[in-house]
């Protein structure tokens, strides 16, 4: 079974360059979601790399705009 490690602190930057760093030792995405009802759902997912691509964009996306929102 895997290490768990904890990321507090760390920007997703930070974590996708790792990522990207070791692209080849990756088996599969485990990722935690914070509700803002202060719930957490965690899990991982072997899912297709190119699918995994297009969810992180889309997020991406949608914060960006939030962002926007609220400071515009």
């Amino acid at each position: 079974m895997g290490k768990i490690e904890s990321l507090h602190g760390t920007t997703p930057a930070e974590i996708f360059e790792s990522g990207l760093e070791n692209l080849g030792d990756i088996e599969a995405i485990a990722i935690s979601v914070l509700w803002r009802d202060g719930n957490i759902t965690a899990g991982w997912s072997n899912v297709d790399p190119a699918q995994l691509a297009l969810m992180i964009l889309a997020l991406d996306e949608e914060q960006r705009n939030k962002h926007l929102r609220e400071d515009g």
